[in-house]
């Protein structure tokens, strides 16, 4: 499996996290970051903020709309990338960036060129036009830029296969159309696509949108995915937490302590960088 993921089979798999860069500010989320690298999450999905985003619920759109105002843009989210990216032992980061907002003011190559100097372990391009799609794979892979995917269950065979082909990071499977955060996965529809991927897809496949829960999570697992993606529900925990004005860092860790059941035996409460070095 891929260096993204280290889940320890089909009902504990890796777990990728979204959030916003600036939100939390960017000073409390590189504690947050490292805090997070500790306890083992595989993969943080780090976005540049953009506004108006027409595939994000209202949580997400709102987390957005405070980053912009504190004024993180591309450049501050590399610079924060390249500042705590060195210091994680386990957690890889996986840069999200919206065409029209951050990518191609900057020019496509640039952007990749920064964020792999950045330290950006893959790139998940939002919005991006099908026809710059071959420009961008072509570009990504010279450069050497691992990149995510994405497809929908509902997505044409060719799409999937596309999806399946290219993927160099992981393969993000949404799990419905609409925005994030709106509904539940459709397992029903899930399983079937997850089995077609499988039989193509060099990397890693991970679901999103819906994930919300340990159950959630799990049954991602069952399904036959390597890794569940939460990202509202951990976004609406930041929210929250600043509205409160609790120990949001102390809170977002019992969340997503939370979302993984406790170790598989004994020997799973090694140390995870232990651990991945003695297998």
């Amino acid at each position: 499996m891929s260096e993204f993921f280290c889940g320890r089979g089909p009902a504990d798999p890796g777990l990728a996290l979204f959030l916003n860069a600036g939100d939390p500010g960017l000073d409390l989320l590189a504690e947050l970051v490292t805090a997070l690298d500790e306890t083992g999450v595989d993969c943080l999905e780090l976005a540049v903020p953009f506004p108006d985003s027409p595939t994000d619920g209202p949580v997400v759109r709102r987390s957005a709309d405070r980053a912009l105002a504190a004024g993180v843009d591309l450049d501050a989210v590399l610079a924060f990338v390249a500042k705590v990216r060195p210091a994680l032992r386990h957690t890889r980061i996986a840069l999200l960036a919206d065409w029209g907002h951050s990518v191609r003011p900057v020019g496509l190559e640039e952007f990749l060129l920064r964020a792999r100097d950045a330290g950006a372990d893959a790139t998940l391009l939002h919005g991006l036009p099908p026809l710059a799609r071959p420009r961008y794979l072509e570009a990504a892979e010279r450069i050497g830029q691992p990149v995510v995917t994405t497809c929908y269950p509902g997505s044409s065979p060719e799409v999937l296969a596309e999806s399946a082909r290219f993927a160099s990071a992981y393969l993000y499977l949404v799990a419905h159309y609409g925005r994030s955060g709106t509904a539940p996965p459709d397992r029903a529809a899930l399983a079937p696509v997850l089995a077609r991927l499988r039989e193509s897809a060099r990397a890693p496949l991970a679901v999103g949108f819906g994930v919300r829960t340990a159950a959630d999570v799990a049954a991602m697992g069952a399904l036959g995915a390597d890794a569940a993606i939460v990202g509202s529900a951990l976004v609406a925990e930041v929210e929250r937490s600043l509205e409160t004005g609790g120990d949001l860092i102390k809170e977002l860790l019992a969340f997503t302590g939370g979302l993984r059941p406790g170790p598989a035996d004994p020997h799973d409460e090694q140390p995870l960088g232990e651990q991945q070095l003695n297998e």
